[in-house]
């Protein structure tokens, strides 16, 4: 109910006509004797203060915001040697766990750290420790770009010309993969500027290749490395052979249940009370709403998946990527459990024993070991080579704890048997106790020394213009036979598999958060689009549809839409058949060509398509400014594409090969050629 104060103040204070004007009016003594009456009830009321007692000095300090300067953490924990990781998947982090472990065998002290999380104009404080030392681990997402968590020291060392860091000891190990056209460009970047900044290399660049052997690579580069260190500090290399841990086992016999972890990411009961912004973090959990299998037949099982992202005000864009966080197989860690004889459901933590820390448990503690091996450990992928060394003294048998040992070392008939038996053999963990019966190691040991289970990152296959509330997925679920005759199911796509709209009456949710992503369609929609997507590569080729469709709707001028998809067979995984060809048929697309491998004796891709309408091609990219985007496998289609390219180039242009190249790299330079690609 609204008051008009103002009408009732004038019929208060108006003056009578005929009546001598009083010295103080009614609603003068009212308010007076209000305010009177406030005044007393306050002094009456108030508590009287107390007498400050004398209080003892806390023997802990009250919490403080965290550390950001990794300079006083290291001198207070008597630490020389920092290594930083920039890590989208986790294995950049875990290289620099395992280098800062290693410095303790070498008589050093190290802590690995996030550059995220500390203030990086600090390097040049380096030198004020002595024999300081600051590695890097650093990986390269997408397209030659740094991952989430560095790229604030990639801003920073970029805008930083000035900065002197001429007392700074460093060395840079990237991990990249070399089916990518900016291969390593971040390790390599960091490398080149921290010396340009003056900065001192004391070992060479390493550069890791995840398409050959990423953990191979490593560790021949590593064991160059610390001798190489030692004799820099003229420190001996002692190279302490024994095991090393890193958290101590904590059991609860007696915990309310209330404050144990049940798969959250971050917070936990972020998942009962969920609050935004969400992101890696802090995960949104979205419905699922549609779940079907895209193709008609044939021995695969690809499918589409819509999640509702209603109230989470959540955005995304056309070629965004959904990331999310997938559970392990329960029958696998029901396995591991028999198999480590260990009750699953006992509740524990593993406590840093470095307090100063700011990584306080290896994953979010106290939970139950089930929690653990099914929603924070990575026990699908095949273990690291640090791994077997760790677990090789809990084997009884001799012969397998010298057969683990070899397989970490860096001697040539240790790397042939880590290749062929570990990777070539796709044994994971379980498959590696299974086959050596000897090996039983503590399950705490082993928890601590597992990886991270990741969040998977899937290209949106819808637009938000024309879905706001809902993000749609594009997969083929990965399942195949082992060397050993096991079969090997990834883990995320099984998982997703089996999200059914309504489970036993419950609805399916999956964790997520949105990666944004540099795949854009022109800011002008007049620009033609070329799209080249075989396979679930389509994904974000269905965004750029809708929302190109969209715009038409709006009245707006659109450009040529050309489609090149590829499949197997038109009769068998034809994916989004029936919306491709209405999508032709209403002309937004406005050339829809499809390469079906497999339904004739030659085989017939997309870039064979390409060259086939070269012309029409050639003017889109030439004279139209027609933008090209790339989407699907790595190692094969985007080259021969890119070679399609080039060919066109010669042959249209009247280029030499070389000249092919940079005319195609210009493009990319000016953001008219696009890749999603994944190996």
């Amino acid at each position: 109910m609204t008051y008009n104060m103002d009408a009732e103040t004038t019929a208060h204070t108006e003056p009578m006509a005929d009546e001598e004007e009083p010295l103080f009016s009614n609603l003068d003594l009212f308010l007076f004797s209000l305010i009177v009456g406030l005044v007393v009830y306050w002094f009456m009321s108030r508590k009287k203060p107390e007498p400050i007692p004398e209080f003892k000095k806390l023997d802990t300090p009250a919490p403080t915001t965290r550390e950001t300067s990794f300079i006083e953490k290291m001198k207070k924990t008597s630490k020389n040697i920092i290594v930083f990781y920039g890590s989208q998947t986790g294995t950049g982090e875990e290289f620099a766990n395992r280098m800062s472990k290693d410095a303790q065998r070498y008589g050093m002290k190290g802590m690995a750290a996030d550059p995220e999380e500390y203030e990086m104009g600090e390097l040049s404080r380096l030198s004020e420790i002595k024999n300081s030392l600051a590695i890097f681990c650093m990986a390269t997402y997408g397209e030659g770009d740094p991952t989430d968590n560095a790229q604030d020291f990639y801003d920073w060392l970029q805008e930083n010309d000035d900065e002197d860091l001429s007392g700074l000891n460093y060395t840079v190990f990237a991990l990249g993969n070399k089916t990518y056209e900016h291969y390593n460009a971040m390790g390599k970047y960091v490398d080149k500027r921290l010396e340009e900044l003056g900065a001192k290399r004391i070992f060479d660049l390493g550069l890791g290749d995840d398409d050959g052997n990423l953990e191979e690579d490593f560790i021949s580069w590593r064991e160059q490395f610390w001798p190489a260190v030692c004799e820099h500090f003229g420190v001996e290399a002692l190279g302490d052979d024994s095991s090393i841990r890193q958290y101590e086992l904590k059991e609860h016999t007696d915990i309310n249940m209330n404050k144990v972890y049940t798969g959250e990411i971050g917070r936990l009961k972020s998942f009962e009370v969920q609050k935004p912004p969400f992101d890696s973090k802090n995960p949104f959990l979205a419905t699922v709403t549609v779940n079907r299998r895209l193709n008609k037949a044939g021995d695969r099982h690809l499918m589409h998946l819509e999640v509702d992202i209603s109230g989470s005000k959540i955005r995304y864009e056309s070629g965004d990527h959904i990331a999310i966080f997938p559970t392990n197989d329960s029958a696998l860690v029901n396995k591991l459990g028999q198999i480590l004889g260990v009750d699953l459901d006992a509740v524990i933590s593993l406590n840093n024993l470095d307090e100063e820390s700011n990584k306080k448990h290896p994953f979010p503690c106290p939970t139950s070991y089930r929690t653990a091996l099914t929603h924070y450990l990575d026990i699908t992928n095949s273990p690291r080579t640090n791994v077997l060394y760790e677990l090789a003294q809990y084997a009884s048998d001799p012969k397998d704890q010298e057969n683990m040992r070899k397989m970490a070392s860096s001697s040539p008939e240790g790397k042939a048997l880590y290749q062929s038996w570990v990777l070539g053999a796709s044994r994971n963990i379980l498959a590696v106790l299974e086959d050596m019966p000897s090996l039983k190691p503590p399950v705490d040991h082993l928890c601590e020394l597992l990886p991270r289970l990741q969040a998977r990152y899937y290209s949106i296959a819808s637009s938000s213009k024309v879905h706001p509330n809902s993000i749609h997925i594009c997969a083929v679920v990965v399942e195949y036979k082992t060397g050993t005759g096991r079969t090997n199911k990834g883990v995320a796509t099984n998982w997703l598999k089996n999200k059914l709209v309504t489970d036993n009456s419950h609805k399916s949710t999956v964790p997520m958060y949105i990666r944004k992503s540099q795949f854009r369609l022109p800011f002008k929609a007049t620009n033609p689009v070329i799209m080249i997507g075989p396979g679930t590569g389509i994904a974000p080729f269905m965004g750029f549809i809708q929302e190109r469709a969209w715009l038409k709707e709006q009245g707006k001028e659109v450009g040529e839409t050309v489609m090149f998809f590829g499949c197997r067979y038109k009769n068998e995984d034809y994916l989004y058949q029936e919306e491709l060809e209405e999508a032709e048929k209403t002309q937004v697309l406005t050339q829809l060509n499809v390469a079906f491998s497999r339904d004739q004796e030659q085989k017939v891709y997309v870039q064979h398509l390409l060259k086939k309408n070269k012309e029409h091609i050639w003017k889109l990219i030439h004279s139209d400014n027609a933008h090209i985007y790339v989407c699907g496998d790595a190692k094969n289609m985007a080259h021969d594409v890119q070679t399609a390219l080039y060919e066109i180039g010669e042959e249209l242009g009247g280029m030499t090969r070389t000249q092919a190249i940079d005319y195609v790299k210009k493009t990319d330079d000016k953001g008219r050629y696009s890749q999603d690609v994944w190996s």
